[in-house]
């Protein structure tokens, strides 16, 4: 969180995410290119390395989409969520490597221009078995090049946070891209039932965690019952946990009603940094710190510390016999 614009800063944190994440790459790819010269003694360096580089990618893009849902399901996998971002940026650079030598490979031996060759070369898009799948891996590098050259706070700040969230959630559509690129691609040319087996194994992952999490917030929604002509029941005082939140839903809006000193806060649930679940946080020093980020607002407030200025709404409330009243309007 940075009070202006700066060149991108790598604390320490951040320098041993990435050196472990590149050393993990670098090794997977290593041991892909070796295991693929023993298995396919005939396999060309370059055609183990596109396989390398697009299973990582592919494999490296599940990571991305589970670090969401696990998290929500359990507070441990926060500390993956913080930097989930240079792996999504890693993963682009990896799937670019990959559509590099794929194009090289397959597009550049002749007298067309390889992106002309690759845009042009085959339009069978009626035939399953013939349809033109490089295509599909096209796309969704271009839609990850988005998302990479704007996932610094600079385009979240400027493009406004519910703008850059639907840019970004742009991730399922390159997955679904991917899966049909994989499926009418290397699924048709190799018959081996174990990359049938992984991929369908990967999706029924993804889609299970995200059904689990779905399912997980729903329950927890809890919609607050009218209370006289101004304020609703939300919930028991007692029902908070001290410096959590109890989240509610007055008029489709989640509320996160926080409980400390002996008191309770009443704010959006939606931080202004990137829409994180500020009900699933806790206060920090007084604050209420978003648990994906750790944006801070003042509980009475709503702004942030000074000499920040973001703000969230906050709801008047009222405690009376044990209930926590609120005004559904905010202020």
């Amino acid at each position: 969180m940075s009070v202006r614009y700066n060149a991108v800063l790598w604390n320490r944190q951040k320098k041993v995410y990435d050196v472990i994440v590149a050393a993990l790459s670098f090794s997977y790819i290593v041991v892909f290119a070796g295991l693929g010269s023993l298995i396919h003694p005939n396999a060309t360096i370059e055609t183990l390395l596109i396989r390398a580089l697009g299973t990582l990618a592919f494999l490296m893009l599940h990571i991305v989409l589970c670090i969401g849902p696990l998290c929500r399901l359990d507070r441990r996998f926060l500390p993956l969520l913080y930097n989930r971002r240079h792996l999504g940026v890693a993963t682009f650079l990896v799937g670019l490597s990959h559509g590099v030598f794929s194009l090289i490979q397959f597009h550049a031996l002749g007298d067309v221009n390889p992106l002309v060759s690759l845009l042009s070369s085959n339009t069978r898009f009626d035939s399953v078995a013939q349809f033109p799948f490089q295509l599909l891996g096209f796309l969704a590098l271009l839609i990850l090049f988005l998302m990479a050259a704007t996932s610094h706070d600079f385009w979240l700040h400027n493009l406004t946070p519910v703008v850059w969230k639907r840019l970004h959630m742009m991730v399922y559509a390159v997955y679904a891209l991917l899966v049909g690129h994989v499926g009418l691609g290397a699924l048709q040319s190799e018959t081996s039932p174990i990359l049938v087996s992984v991929v369908a194994t990967g999706l029924v992952v993804v889609c299970t965690l995200h059904l689990l999490a779905g399912k997980k917030e729903t329950a927890t929604d809890s919609v607050a019952s009218v209370h006289g002509d101004k304020f609703v029941e939300a919930c028991d005082f007692e029902s908070i946990p001290e410096k959590r939140a109890r989240v509610v839903v007055l008029k489709d809006e989640r509320i996160a009603i926080f409980r400390h000193d002996g008191k309770v806060s009443a704010v959006s649930n939606v931080c202004r940094h990137q829409n994180g679940p500020l009900g699933e946080g806790k206060i920090i020093d007084g604050c209420i710190t978003c648990p994906w980020h750790g944006y801070q607002y003042i509980p009475e407030t709503g702004a942030s510390p000074p000499p920040f200025t973001d703000k969230v709404a906050t709801y008047e409330t009222r405690i009376v016999n044990g209930k926590v009243l609120l005004n559904p309007c905010p202020r």
